[in-house]
């Protein structure tokens, strides 16, 4: 099956922000992640990311950062 990619954006609450977001989601669920723009200021980070892997992967790492808190927004 064919690696899927898809932009997002995580806006991350500050409780998050010292959390190792991106690892768990690399290595948890076998993604590719590129960051495109990364932002944290005072009690939340913002980053604009593309996440590569098979479907279901993608769909449930975003779901594990939701459970989590972060907003998961699409960014085209």
């Amino acid at each position: 099956m064919a690696a899927l990619k898809k932009r997002i954006t995580f806006i991350i609450p500050e409780e998050m922000l010292l959390e190792p977001i991106l690892y768990t989601i690399t290595q948890q669920y076998d993604l590719k992640v590129s960051i495109y723009n990364s932002d944290i200021s005072g009690n939340e980070g913002v980053m604009k990311l593309e996440l590569e892997g098979e479907e279901k992967q993608i769909e449930e790492g975003l779901a594990w950062a939701m459970a989590r808190g972060i907003r998961v927004e699409s960014a085209g």
